[in-house]
């Protein structure tokens, strides 16, 4: 009896146990997360250090339960609560090892996290820059057709000058809240040693198009470079998951910085040192 009763105790949990438990936890945290938010309403600053906090625990726990789930359901559950919070290189590591079972949409979605995994590798800092086309328009003809007219990363970048490059879209709300930050770099450093360009990706995907990029430039001042309809190719090629995105090309288009590295407060002291000043 007694040796019965210990094979029952290290018995291992099944993948629905298992499962059971992961979704529990989530679920818990978010549950006395959000109460804790509102508790905390009045109190800026015990706000932001406690959702610090939460933040770093929820990644670790779901970080923790991805890696000891690399072959069934439960790992594919905590992929999606953390890939985008994590380096591409620590992602590239955990995907090579990853065996779960796939099917149906969770199939597709790791097959493109490994696809944006292997582009972010491809033009991290220190990487020359990917080229690429989009049909930006220029305007509409007496028809009221779009004119387009074929331009090129390439047109801007590697052309002897610092380029800072923001990839965002019409309807992103960060995208516009980053937009002061970007105008007042603009403002200070655009000489024939720097220079900036935006370019709109995923206009479509909120029911936007080239009209909705235009007219949101000119609400918002953008008076620099601008590249619209943009589509999806130029965020697949750089890994991009979520925009605003930035990067930050050298004279000779090598990428020297990226991501949130260089958004808000930090965007003005990357431009100065790419610059030597």
């Amino acid at each position: 009896m007694a040796a019965a009763a210990m094979v029952v105790a290290c018995k291992s949990k099944t993948v629905e146990e298992k499962m059971a438990e992961f979704t529990e936890w989530n679920d818990n945290f978010m549950e006395n997360y959000r109460a804790r938010m509102v508790a905390l309403a009045d109190d800026q600053e015990a706000a932001e250090a406690f959702s610090d906090s939460a933040y770093h625990a929820f990644l670790d726990y779901n970080k923790a339960a991805l890696k000891k789930n690399l072959d069934n359901a439960v790992g594919v559950e905590a992929l999606k609560q953390v890939y985008s919070d994590m380096e591409p290189q620590e992602l590239s590591d955990i995907l090579k090892k990853f065996k779960a079972p796939l099917e149906g949409k969770d199939s597709a979605f790791v097959a493109y996290i490994k696809e944006g995994v292997e582009a972010s590798l491809a033009t991290a800092v220190g990487k020359p820059f990917t080229d690429f086309t989009v049909q930006h328009v220029t305007g509409e003809d007496a028809n009221g057709e779009p004119i387009y007219e074929a331009k090129s990363l390439s047109d801007f970048v590697g052309k002897g000058k610092v380029m800072l490059v923001d990839f965002w879209s019409p309807w992103c709300p960060p995208c516009k809240a980053e937009l002061p930050n970007i105008k007042a770099v603009y403002e200070k450093y655009h000489s024939d040693k720097f220079d900036v360009l935006s370019v709109a990706v995923w206009e479509e995907s909120r029911g936007m198009n080239w009209k909705n990029t235009i007219d949101t430039a000119a609400v918002y001042g953008i008076n620099w470079n601008q590249l619209n309809n943009g589509h999806q190719e130029p965020a697949t090629l750089y890994g991009i998951q979520g925009i605003p995105h930035m990067v930050l090309f050298d004279a000779e288009g090598k990428i020297i910085a990226r991501g949130d590295e260089i958004r808000g407060k930090d965007l003005d002291p990357a431009v100065a040192k790419a610059l030597g000043e």
